[in-house]
């Protein structure tokens, strides 16, 4: 396949050259050109405002001609470099011929694509392809109003890959691939990844993203969310960056969802609990409506398919103007016409206001596929630090779910636990009181959850360490207080299911 080109965008390079895409990767290892390098010569605050899209510090910071200076002027500055220059550096006249660069001016030559450095979880040398301009995506103002454009790697790309669950699987599916960080992920413990995107153009970009990174190809698939999945195909793994944004109208092809209210991301999630082998994990970013009259919370247990547990967690709420705002700003309406950026946001509170929409939250949804006979639904707001990557978190989470529906009371008496590794505990209350008003355990891991317990919980969990059963402990605590074991085994049983949910005691089998 050859470059592509689309209507105001620049033509992209060939995707039927790897060997060229495999020198280029060398030369740019060979130069450092990798998260590592760009950090030693640019130093953090300017490798730092690279992430905001801002590129001055960087300009100063690259005014030498060392072959790794010349790289990021020309692939993440966008800036014309001497042709004698970057051929010391790349196979320059490969490059241009595969379409990766274009000569201008006199003898100058330019990048046809950002390429930007990405350090895999393993310390990988990876690189993100994106249009030029849009190296980092998701609301950054980016002012490009090309409805084909990709781009780069954002803050919502980052959590998905930290959060998705990284066991071993035979199959994975990325849903809206764009510039291909997902499918590059997935690459590494998929033994097939599949690619799917509305936008022809995303599809080839993300082949770039793969061949350049060095990972396999992945099978790339034309159409909208589950369109270009065979109805007998399942996968292991899906995931899913969606257009998730909530607008009036579907303007910009990377972000706008295109139907009505928050229809396409429950629409996608239901339909997901079907192409999910037994113990297959799809996971999402979206964002849903919060209606006037209705429970958040319930809205969202509906779009949770037949068979699948799920694991929903809301990280931040906007009202609808912070929303409106934010999204018009990404797509630089504030920088042009004020009456066209007005007529835009009286539109977008019009829509909102017809469906009786107060706000709009964000957040992660996770399902996995269960043959249990009630699977387990749970909704929550938690917006948090958290300690990424998450995906070993959320594993853990469906596996002690497994767990305490496996365990009645009388077996979890005889069950064994250990407290999880930095949980502390607080005691508050008034200076000077003889006793805390409540005891609070807190994690330092993963989700970071702070939860009370009582005293007897509190205690409990300070003993577990594995060697007594739950129902031993509790008998020495109530010797020690002078309760009746009796009444305590009958009443601690739901606090240490909550401790074993939760995350701060896990079950030593």
């Amino acid at each position: 396949m050859g470059g592509v080109t689309d209507s105001g965008l620049a033509p992209l390079p060939a995707t039927d050259r790897p060997e060229v895409a495999a020198r280029l990767r060398d030369a740019l290892l060979a130069a450092s050109f990798t998260a590592d390098g760009l950090l030693d010569l640019l130093g953090a605050p300017a490798y730092a405002a690279l992430a905001r899209s801002e590129t001055v510090p960087a300009l100063r910071a690259t005014r030498g001609d060392t072959p790794l200076e010349t790289l990021v002027r020309l692939f993440l500055l966008q800036q014309p470099a001497p042709h004698a220059r970057v051929a010391a550096v790349l196979p320059v006249e490969e490059a241009l011929e595969g379409g990766w660069l274009l000569r201008v001016g006199g003898d100058e030559v330019a990048a046809t694509v950002d390429v930007r450095p990405y350090g895999g979880p393993g310390g990988e040398d990876w690189f993100i392809v994106s249009d030029l301009g849009c190296a980092v995506g998701g609301a950054g103002g980016i002012g490009r109003r090309d409805e084909a454009v990709v781009l780069g790697v954002g803050g919502a790309s980052m959590t998905l890959a930290g959060i998705t669950v990284r066991t071993p699987v035979a199959s994975a599916l990325d849903l809206g691939t764009g510039s291909g960080i997902q499918a590059l992920h997935a690459s590494q413990h998929a033994t097939r990844v599949t690619a799917t995107d509305v936008n022809p153009r995303a599809l080839h970009i993300t082949a770039l993203t793969l061949a350049l990174s060095g990972a396999p190809a992945a099978d790339l698939r034309e159409g909208s969310l589950f369109e270009p999945v065979r109805n007998d195909e399942t996968f292991d793994l899906i995931v899913s960056n969606p257009p998730f944004v909530i607008s009036p109208g579907a303007r910009l092809t990377y972000r706008d969802g295109g139907m009505g209210g928050d229809d396409l991301c429950r629409s996608l999630v239901q339909q997901a609990g079907e192409r999910l082998n037994e113990g297959g994990f799809a996971q999402f970013l979206a964002n849903w409506q919060h209606v006037a009259g209705e429970d958040w919370q319930d809205r969202l247990r509906s779009w949770v398919p037949r068979g699948c547990d799920a694991w929903i967690v809301q990280r931040e709420v906007q009202d609808i103007t912070q929303y409106a705002e934010l999204w018009l700003r990404d797509a630089g309406d504030h920088r042009g016409d004020p009456a066209e950026y007005q007529a835009r946001y009286d539109a977008w509170l019009d829509e909102f206001e017809a469906r009786k929409v107060k706000a709009i939250g964000f957040g992660w949804i996770t399902l996995r596929r269960t043959g249990a006979a009630e699977p387990s639904v749970t909704v929550e707001e938690w917006p948090h630090p958290v300690e990424q990557p998450l995906g070993e978190a959320i594993r853990a989470h469906f596996d002690r779910l497994d767990f305490l529906r496996e365990y009645d009371d009388a077996a979890l008496l005889e069950g064994h636990f250990r407290l999880v590794a930095e949980v502390v505990q607080e005691q508050v209350g008034l200076p000077g009181a003889e006793d805390p008003e409540h005891v609070v355990l807190r994690q330092h891991r993963g989700m970071r959850r702070a939860t009370k317990v009582d005293t007897i919980g509190a205690g409990f969990a300070g003993v577990c360490d594995g060697t007594l059963s739950a129902g031993r402990i509790l008998d020495a605590i109530a010797q020690l207080v002078g309760e009746d074991p009796v009444l305590l085994r009958d009443r601690t049983p739901a606090q240490i299911r909550l401790l074993v949910e939760q995350g701060f005691l896990e079950p030593v089998v």
